[in-house]
């Protein structure tokens, strides 16, 4: 696979408090999409936050992976479904993503293949190095 860069663009307005911002994506999938502090922390209404991104792009990967090797078996799937929670926490006194909890749907893929397709999953091993628990379970 080539080296893949994709890049996003934030922009922020005012104090961590009261402030707000939007981040968008280059490649125009998405624009302005809203995200604030209270917002993060409290109720979402209708904004993003950095944790529900990553809980995104985590679980779009994973998917992609658990597809990858089920076609590489021989049984490509007609359709996959995954829910990721990400979990930040306090930790020595700052904060910290300390978990991804993934739920996949179905019990049509092996626990084989979910554990390749995990180890293969760039997310997965990038949380894992950051000191984050990866679990997948079956919703």
């Amino acid at each position: 696979m080539p080296r893949i860069e994709r890049r996003a663009h934030v922009v922020w307005e005012g104090n961590v408090a009261r402030g707000s911002g939007t981040i968008t994506a280059d490649t125009g999938a998405f624009r302005d999409l809203p995200y604030s502090q209270a917002t993060r922390i409290g109720a979402p209404e209708g904004k993003t936050s950095p944790e529900e991104l990553l809980a995104a792009a985590h679980g779009g990967c994973l998917t992609m992976s658990i597809a990858s090797e089920l076609t590489r078996a021989g049984t490509p799937p007609e359709r996959l479904e995954v829910t990721v929670l990400i979990v930040m926490d306090e930790v020595d006194g700052s904060h910290e993503i300390v978990a991804s909890h993934v739920a996949l749907a179905g019990d049509e893929v092996s626990d084989e293949i979910v554990e390749r397709a995990d180890e293969g999953c760039p997310f997965s091993r990038l949380l894992r190095r950051a000191g984050a628990e990866v679990t997948i379970s079956r919703a």
